[in-house]
């Protein structure tokens, strides 16, 4: 793949997917995604430089990356504003808010990746609905896909809540319940070896020891 050279797909980007491999410029110099193999990682887009929804979802991050770090997650931000307004908006947001952004942005002036990924269609002329994230395991494999319209932001303890969750059902010997959080116990898989899918009815949860 030569450098900057944008993904191509035929379809939205569906949970269990490889995550289509891109090299792109960013704040941080060139980015090619499959250089993170190894680690989690969170690449997510928002639709704007300088928007108040997005500033505030980018100080969240900042304040939590620590958080991120003891986790092996790393972040991978997107949007279409060129590296200029990049540049600027960080700049912004670290003499404004005492917020420093030290995680890579990308820019996607033509939407190339934004399309590749599906967060928008091929027929939308801007780029006001890309709030979406996605959660690739180390493989490169897409385990959690989330999106939100551009006038609400994403809570920050939530993606880290559910990159830990990932983490924890990663060897299929159990499942995450409603509220999950480390330290809870897990709900132990089926005796039989099926998944809740598999089963017609009377699953119960059972919590692992």
């Amino acid at each position: 793949m030569n450098e900057y050279e944008k993904p191509v797909s035929v379809r939205p980007v569906r949970l269990g997917d490889a995550a289509p491999d891109f090299v792109a410029r960013s704040t941080m110099g060139s980015v090619r995604l499959s250089g993170y193999r190894g680690k989690w990682v969170i690449f997510f887009s928002h639709p704007a430089d300088f928007t108040p929804v997005c500033t505030t979802e980018f100080i969240g991050l900042a304040q939590h990356k620590a958080a991120f770090e003891k986790l092996d997650c790393a972040l991978i931000g997107l949007s279409v504003d060129s590296l200029y307004s990049h540049f600027a908006w960080i700049r912004a947001i670290e003499i404004e808010f005492g917020a420093a952004i030290e995680f890579p942005l990308i820019e996607d002036p033509s939407m190339a990746i934004g399309r590749a990924y599906g967060m928008i269609d091929e027929a939308s002329s801007d780029a006001i609905a890309m709030r979406s994230a996605y959660f690739i395991d180390p493989n490169g494999i897409v385990r959690a896909i989330t999106s939100y319209p551009y006038n609400v932001g994403r809570s920050v303890p939530e993606m880290l809540r559910l990159v830990e969750a990932l983490k924890a059902v990663d060897d299929g010997q159990g499942f995450a319940p409603e509220g999950w959080v480390p330290g809870l116990p897990l709900l132990a898989p089926p005796s039989d070896g099926s998944t809740p899918i598999d089963q017609e009815a009377g699953w119960f949860c059972r919590r692992l020891p």
